[in-house]
């Protein structure tokens, strides 16, 4: 076993501790991080570079374990851990966003990040835990990588900041932050915010920095113990006079279509270009590859991109940096479904749908930190022809999923409290053209699509990227690009994804492709997204100014009844008598929760309303002085039982009927007659005496009774007599 070396932090008075040695020594290094009782375990290896990789080929797995907290599965047949849960898929993907800028850019020998989460105290989120252990782990390693980096939330309480919150507090908190930082500089952000402005979302950045430098200096004093020597490796590429061949052919017969405008959102150009490429220069003996000439062709791409805009302040399709490629929204698209919009930016295409359903049809997410419901969900489809390309179909894969989780979330904080709208609300977004910024798309198309549904949001949603464009000899001349085009994405240097309504931000993603960047660029690009989103807000409005007043005919009716939870038994029934024969009568659907929440669902409004009354009317509680249209259910000698309220039933006594003396009730009245009554004692056995109106009302009531029937006896009397004398 290898030395044992710990180091410890006070982190805002939590113990944060990273320790490497005992666990895992195969691995080129691993590192045990804890932060108050959640555990994670982070190995980094790395093996020689294949020689038919051309590529960096970075896997970062995130392996949540049920044990970690306490649990097993739920489920009746399989116990083992299955495929990565969307948390464990994003948490992944925080990671690889956040040290991937740090490899050398001619590195592709391949390396593999698994973190594997062993205990979860339900306070502290294993995800910046496991991002500080894979930095650690691959600083004291000897893969060549440029760290460390500190990875810290930041959450916002009473106008202050808190670093690390425990889940109880992110639960009050108005914004969640998580930040990748190196000493000065920001490598990813991730946020989800409740309309947060700007400025205190730079001010919670320059928090998370100065919280992170704790981490960098116990990190790198772990690294200077313990760190082993980086691997000298030799770059694969083109060699320099083959190089300079390629990057002439490429300048004299292909950089001067990037002046024409439409090929900013022509992401087929680079692959023609390519192909063209690969037919002049891959030869069997030469040992160029395709890949090597795309290298190439990209360099060459993102030199002119970046020149043209630094010196000219002009884009390649013709725009200056704040400019926004033009708009269209439309929305009641598709004719059956229950919410539509289409978002147009540029050549950027995104199809949002919007499905309602009852309350019961909630996500269930059973995990290792996470478990509940969730009744709104966006899932995001990149299919292949909407960049143009041939590819296989199959299940999400990653940016699918990340893509679909941010437009979600960018969503959540301006939908309406379940009270208010006790739907489950499931929107799809279908890409159908790719031109850069498709998810941010994706978050205006949600919106359109929601309000389309008449879904009460509490504000519209838009989003925008903002990419960013430095020169590569001074970090300090740099232009923020808003509303990035495609080859903008590929070639520049940034994405930050923002969202939010007119009051603030409610989501943010920035990845880079620098070493870091400052808070003075980020502080720009989030003015020029506020700019950017409150303009495609105006676009928005002008196309559907509220949400709907009514929901779509084609959704279902839900209605929502509070009852005492020691009322269900008697909603349910017997062996469920009394709700299957509400469902057999209205057709409606009925759920039932322990807290005594009643949902009621049908695609007929009627059915809904009739099943809504007999719930109601099951644990409505009789009252004195109270009057009731009842049904007669049985007669006895003394009186009648009147069925007041389904399953309650009370006793009218003889005397109240006004039936005359030494006659028989039967006379009178019979079984399924209505007749209305009034509550006038409730014992203390809980039962039921009732009255009919004083006023003669009863009498009248009985007497027209008495009345019809001796009318209908003399009929039959005088069809008889008549019968017999004919």
């Amino acid at each position: 076993m290898s030395k044992v070396v710990r180091r410890e932090l006070d982190l805002d008075g939590k113990k944060f501790v990273f320790e490497t040695g005992e666990l895992a020594n195969k691995a080129n290094a691993s590192v045990l991080a804890s932060l108050g009782e959640t555990v994670v375990l982070a190995t980094v290896v790395s093996k020689e570079a294949s020689p038919d990789v051309d590529f960096f080929p970075l896997a970062v797995d995130y392996e949540e374990r049920l044990y970690a907290g306490g649990k097993i599965s739920t489920s009746r047949f399989i116990k083992r851990e299955g495929r990565p849960s969307e948390e464990a898929v994003l948490t992944a993907r925080l990671i690889d966003r956040s040290i991937r800028p740090l490899f050398p850019k001619d590195y592709q020998a391949e390396v593999q990040v698994v973190i594997t989460v062993l205990s979860v105290d339900q306070e502290n989120d294993p995800d910046v835990v496991s991002l500080n252990a894979a930095s650690c782990a691959l600083s004291i390693s000897d893969i060549p990588w440029n760290g460390p980096i500190a990875g810290i939330r930041v959450g916002r309480q009473n106008g202050g900041f808190i670093s690390n919150p425990t889940e109880e507090e992110n639960a009050f908190s108005s914004l969640d932050l998580v930040l990748a930082t190196t000493k000065d500089e920001v490598l990813m952000v991730e946020a989800s915010a409740k309309e947060v402005d700007e400025k205190s979302i730079v001010s919670a950045m320059q928090f998370g920095v100065e919280g992170g430098r704790q981490i960098l200096s116990a990190v790198a004093a772990l690294q200077k113990e313990v760190g082993r020597k980086k691997q000298d490796y030799k770059a694969k590429g083109i060699e320099t006079k083959k190089a300079e061949e390629v990057r002439k052919f490429i300048r004299e017969n292909f950089i001067k279509d990037l002046g024409n405008p439409a090929l900013s959102q022509d992401e087929s150009w680079f692959g023609d270009v390519l192909e063209k490429l690969e037919g002049e220069f891959v030869k069997e003996d030469n040992g160029i590859s395709s890949k090597q000439l795309a290298n190439v062709l990209d360099d060459e791409v993102a030199d002119f991109l970046r020149e043209r805009i630094l010196k000219t302040k002009k884009r390649i399709d013709g725009r200056s940096p704040d400019d926004i490629r033009p708009i269209t929204a439309k929305v009641g698209f598709l004719p059956r479904t229950h919410g539509s919009g289409l978002f147009q930016r540029g050549e950027t295409q995104v199809l949002s749908i919007a499905t309602l359903a009852s309350p019961a049809l909630e996500q269930l997410i059973e995990g290792m930190v996470i478990s509940g419901t969730k009744r709104y969900m966006h899932h995001y489809n990149f299919p292949p022809f909407s960049a143009g390309e041939v590819k296989r179909l199959g299940a999400p894969g990653r940016r699918e999923i990340g893509h679909g989780a941010l437009a979600e979330k960018s969503l959540v904080p301006a939908l309406p409290s379940q009270d208010v709208f006790p739907y489950t609300v499931r929107v799809v977004s279908e890409v159908l053209s790719s031109a850069g910024s498709t998810s941010m798309a994706a978050a205006c198309g949600s919106t359109l699509a929601l309000m389309d549904a008449g879904v009460p949001i509490k504000e519209p949603v838009a989003g925008i990227s903002v990419g960013l464009v430095t020169d590569k000899k001074n970090k300090g001349n740099y232009v923020t690009l808003a509303d990035i085009a495609y080859q903008e994405d590929a070639q520049g240097d940034m994405d930050c994804k923002v969202a939010g309504t007119k009051n603030g931000v409610t989501a943010i993603q920035m990845d880079i492709k620098l070493t870091g960047v400052s808070l003075k660029i980020l502080e720009e690009a989030l003015e020029k997204a506020k700019k950017a989103r409150l303009f495609i807000l105006e676009t928005i409005l002008k196309t559907i100014p509220a949400s709907r007043e009514r929901i779509s005919k084609h959704a279902p009716t839900v209605v929502v009844v509070k009852i005492d939870p020691a009322k269900i038994g008697d909603v349910i029934g017997s062996g469920g008598r009394t709700i299957n024969k509400i469902i057999a009568e209205t057709g409606a659907a009925i759920d039932i929760n322990d807290e005594g929440t009643v949902t009621i669902t049908s695609k007929d409004k009627e059915a809904c309303e009739r099943a809504t009354k007999l719930v109601e009317g099951i644990v409505k509680e009789a009252k004195v002085g109270e009057e009731y249209e009842g049904t007669v259910k049985r007669i006895l000698p003394f009186g009648a039982m009147i069925e007041l309220l389904p399953g309650k039933e009370g006793l009218v006594h003889i005397s109240k009927l006004g039936v005359p003396r030494g006659q028989n009730i039967s006379d009178y009245i019979n079984v399924g007659d209505k007749i209305k009554v009034k509550v006038f004692e409730i014992d203390d056995q809980r039962r039921i005496n009732l009255t009919t109106d004083q006023k003669a009302a009863t009498g009248h009531q009985v007497t027209k009774s008495m009345k019809d029937r001796d009318s209908t006896n003399k009929e039959i009397k005088n069809s008889s007599d008549a019968d017999i004398e004919a």
